[in-house]
């Protein structure tokens, strides 16, 4: 004989359900289960409290928290190269930079380094890429704005002493020191760099043949220190 599958199997309602909860008189007046409520709630009430009186009192991130990213300013000066590595690896295509030339050490600078805030995920990808610590996430998480034109931070608004980032600095060469071992010993004066004479052998006129010669004996020449 064929089921009727619209038909349950087992009626929750029927008296017939094994499982079913009887429940007492008090239980069916509810009451006992308000009173435990309001019992606990009264309990609370005289419990340590861990919340925050915000805006008058401020939560202190610890280091290792990702907050709105700024740009590194050392000796008056923005560390950024404009090289655009954190443009690229910006998965929300937040960052736009234009670089422009100096006759400085340097050589370049961001002549406008934008974030858009509205679009800003707080992944840090920019600090990770960033080969000269330019670029760091910060503990400010309370940003408002008025409009969408407000979102957008320029230079100046991004722009941060180093001594208000130091505790991330220091938080990040310890994680990247743990993560690349002795690979990774990053210098302040690295930011001060020339490309110019780094090869003061170059010669415009040698031809490829030679170059790749040049080039040969350059590799083998052996390293002046080991990295381990």
């Amino acid at each position: 004989m064929a089921k009727n599958l619209e038909q349950p199997t087992v009626n929750a309602v029927s008296d017939n359900y094994e499982k079913e909860r009887k429940l007492g008189f008090l239980e069916n007046l509810y009451l006992p289960e308000i009173l435990k409520g309001m019992w606990y709630s009264f309990k609370q009430m005289f419990q340590p409290t861990f919340t925050m009186k915000y805006p008058e009192e401020k939560w202190d991130p610890p280091a290792i928290f990702r907050g709105r990213p700024v740009l590194v300013e050392d000796h008056g000066k923005e560390r950024c190269v404009a090289c655009g590595l954190c443009a690229r690896a910006c998965p929300p295509l937040a960052i736009s930079m234009q670089a422009k030339e100096t006759d400085d050490e340097k050589e370049r600078f961001p002549d406008f380094f934008e974030i858009n805030m509205l679009r800003c995920i707080y992944c840090g990808y920019c600090e990770e890429v960033c080969p000269e610590e330019a670029i760091v996430m910060s503990k400010d998480y309370d940003i408002v704005f008025e409009s969408r034109e407000d979102a957008v931070y320029d230079k100046e608004r991004l722009l941060v002493p180093k001594e208000d980032v130091s505790e991330r600095l220091e938080y990040l060469k310890k994680y990247r020191n743990r993560q690349f071992g002795s690979f990774w010993d990053f210098q302040e004066e690295n930011n001060i760099h020339s490309v110019r004479d780094r090869d003061r052998e170059w010669n415009t006129g040698l031809s490829l043949v030679d170059m790749i010669e040049r080039q040969e004996k350059n590799d083998a020449t052996p390293a002046s220190s080991s990295w381990s």
